[in-house]
């Protein structure tokens, strides 16, 4: 599978997740202690489009209002994330996305395979942390969670220092492999 193909399936597997949440689940936690599941599809709507112009290579810094003030009360929530899920995916399918260098919303400049692999991460990540939170079941392919992990141990000391991830929880090596990755990040699977 290539890497473009596990953007796809991380962004497919995500708009699952958001097109069974219901209206009365958004002020639910989730294991992303800082957000519920409102504020959680606000950061996905929020940093959607400078995450989907990095394929692009072009740096779109995130709108100046805080992630709390995109409004999920307006219109079709689950439409809009589904509709940023696909542009993201389809964005990073393009000839040359994965080449290079990009940026994630500001000027610094990143080799555009680690922003791409960044966005899968981010999108498998959340797709269980809102599957968590709603009490939805979440399946995810083994390559992708293999590609993923792999992205999450080479940014892990990186997203600790940003405060992304927490201090990795002990997981036995035989874990499944959806464990292995969310204690890497600093979730508890549990």
């Amino acid at each position: 599978m290539s890497e473009a193909q596990h953007l796809s399936s991380a962004a497919s597997a995500l708009a699952g997740v958001v097109a069974g949440i219901e209206p009365g689940q958004l002020t639910a936690p989730t294991p992303c202690t800082e957000y519920t599941v409102r504020d959680l599809l606000n950061h996905l709507l929020f940093w959607g489009p400078s995450l989907e112009a990095g394929a692009r290579k072009e740096a779109v810094p995130p709108p100046a209002a805080a992630e709390a003030d995109v409004d999920l009360t307006e219109g079709d929530w689950q439409q809009a994330v589904a509709q940023q899920l696909d542009r993201t995916a389809r964005a990073w399918s393009a000839p040359g996305a994965w080449t290079g260098t990009t940026h994630m919303g500001g000027p610094t400049e990143l080799p555009a395979s680690l922003v791409g692999g960044m966005v899968v991460l981010e999108f498998a990540v959340h797709a269980w942390d809102l599957a968590k939170a709603t009490g939805q079941d979440l399946a995810l392919d083994e390559a992708l969670l293999d590609y993923a992990r792999g992205v999450a141990t080479e940014t892990a000391e990186q997203g600790r220092q940003m405060g992304v991830f927490g201090a990795e929880v002990a997981v036995p090596e035989s874990a499944p492999a959806l464990d292995r990755l969310l204690a890497l990040t600093g979730r508890n699977p549990a």
